[in-house]
């Protein structure tokens, strides 16, 4: 089982997770994050730490979020690997709780 970062994640980007995940599995796109499903060890420390709550067990991912797990694995072959915290994008707050968001996803 794996991880997933879901729908709230794009146009917030916060990188509270990327700090504490111990196998650096997290991968950077201009506005949003994912989660290698192949590097993920399930170890949890990455959703108590997602102020959007926008990360989920694979196994508890909301319905309307099931697309994200293919997204997640897609999108982590091509981005870069991120390994420190950085600022969540200036507009993050605004974004955060908005719904349906996979629209504005920049790959």
């Amino acid at each position: 089982m794996t991880f997933v970062v879901t729908d709230n994640c794009i146009k917030c980007k916060y990188t509270d997770c990327v700090e504490v995940c111990p196998v650096d599995c997290f991968y950077e796109g201009p506005n949003f994050l994912v989660i290698h499903p192949d590097e993920c060890i399930d170890c949890a420390l990455c959703e108590p730490e997602c102020p959007a709550n926008a990360i989920f067990a694979e196994d508890e991912l909301p319905e309307d979020q099931q697309g994200f797990i293919e997204l997640n694995a897609e999108l982590a072959d091509v981005w870069p690997n991120i390994t420190e915290k950085k600022d969540a994008l200036p507009d993050a707050e605004e974004w955060d709780g908005v719904p349906d968001k996979l629209e504005h996803l920049e790959r």
